[in-house]
C-alpha cells in the first residue's frame, strides 16, 4: 500500500536533472502556482457535484502540488516536505487551545473569533509586521474572495452595516452610478471602477446573507450552462440551431428550459 514516502520518491525522480521528466525539471514555483490553484478548484468542483470517487483523485492531484512545491524548496535548500508538515502541525495545535491546551469555547462562532485573534497576534509578532486590520490578506486570492475577506476584517473593528437592508440601498446606488457612466460615455476606466463597486457590494450582500460568494457563482454558472445546453437540444430536436435566431426566438427556448426544470418530475412543462 502506497504512502506519502512513495509520492515523495516519485517527485524526486521526476525532478532529477539527469533522468527525470524534462517538463517537471524545468518548472519553478511561479510556473506551478496556476496548476495549484486549478487543482484546488477541481477539488471544490468534485465536492459541489457530490462525486466522492472523483474527489479522491482530485485530492491526490492537490497533494501532488504540495509535494511539488516542497521538492523544489528542498532542492533550493529552503525547507522540506517534513518542514511543511511540522509547520502545519504546530500551527493547528497552537490555534486550537480548546482541543490541545485545556481551554474552552462556547460555540463555533466564538472559536472563529478566537482563531482570528490568534492569527492577528501571530502577524504582529513577525518582524516589520503590517499593523493594519487588513494585514495578511493574500493578493493572489480570487478578487471576489479577497473582497469578502477585506469586508470581514473591516467588520471586526466595527466598519460594517448593521444588517442587510443598507446593503440593498448601496447596491441600488452603485447600479445608478453605472447607468450614469454608461450615459456619459466617459471611458472604460471610469466604467470599470463603477462596476467594480457594484461587485464589491454584491460580495457584501453574500456576506450579510451568509451565502458563500463562490458557491453562489458556481450554482449560477451551472444553472446557465444546464439551461443553455437544453436550449440547444430543444432547437436541434426541431432541426434548428440557436445561431442565426432572433433573441426573442432564443428566449422562447430559454423559457422552455426553465419551465422543464420547474415542472414536477415526470410531468410535461
Amino acid at each position: 500500500m502506497a504512502d506519502i514516502r512513495d509520492l515523495l520518491e516519485i517527485m524526486a525522480r521526476l525532478r532529477d536533472p539527469a533522468t527525470g521528466c524534462p517538463w517537471d525539471v524545468q518548472q519553478d514555483f511561479a510556473s506551478i502556482a496556476p496548476y495549484t490553484i486549478e487543482e484546488a478548484y477541481e477539488v471544490a468542483d468534485a465536492i459541489d457535484r457530490g462525486d466522492l470517487h472523483e474527489l479522491k483523485d482530485e485530492l491526490g492531484d492537490l497533494l501532488l502540488q504540495v509535494v511539488f512545491h516542497a521538492r523544489m524548496a528542498e532542492e533550493g535548500g529552503h525547507f522540506s516536505f517534513a518542514d511543511v508538515v511540522a509547520a502545519i502541525c504546530d500551527k493547528m495545535v497552537r490555534r486550537h487551545p480548546h482541543v490541545f491546551a485545556g481551554a474552552s469555547v462556547a460555540d463555533a462562532d466564538v472559536q472563529t473569533t478566537a482563531w482570528e485573534e490568534t492569527k492577528r497576534i501571530e502577524r504582529e509578532l513577525k518582524d516589520g509586521a503590517d499593523r493594519s486590520a487588513l494585514a495578511g490578506i493574500a493578493r493572489g486570492l480570487p478578487e471576489w474572495q479577497r473582497a469578502v475577506k477585506l469586508q470581514k476584517r473591516a467588520a471586526r473593528v466595527g466598519f460594517d452595516w448593521p444588517d442587510v437592508e443598507p446593503v440593498f440601498e448601496k447596491l441600488h446606488e452603485e447600479l445608478d452610478e453605472v447607468r450614469e457612466e454608461l450615459a456619459k460615455g466617459r471611458g472604460h476606466e471610469a466604467l470599470e471602477d463603477e462596476i467594480g463597486d457594484v461587485l464589491f457590494v454584491c460580495a457584501n450582500l453574500t456576506r450579510h446573507a451568509k451565502v458563500d460568494f463562490g458557491a453562489a457563482m458556481r450554482r449560477a454558472n451551472a444553472k446557465f450552462e444546464r439551461r443553455f445546453r437544453r436550449m440547444e437540444t430543444l432547437a436541434a430536436e426541431q432541426g434548428l440551431s440557436l445561431e442565426g435566431m432572433t433573441l426573442d426566438q432564443q428566449d422562447a427556448y430559454w423559457n422552455r428550459a426553465k419551465l422543464e426544470e420547474r415542472a414536477p418530475s415526470g410531468d410535461a412543462p
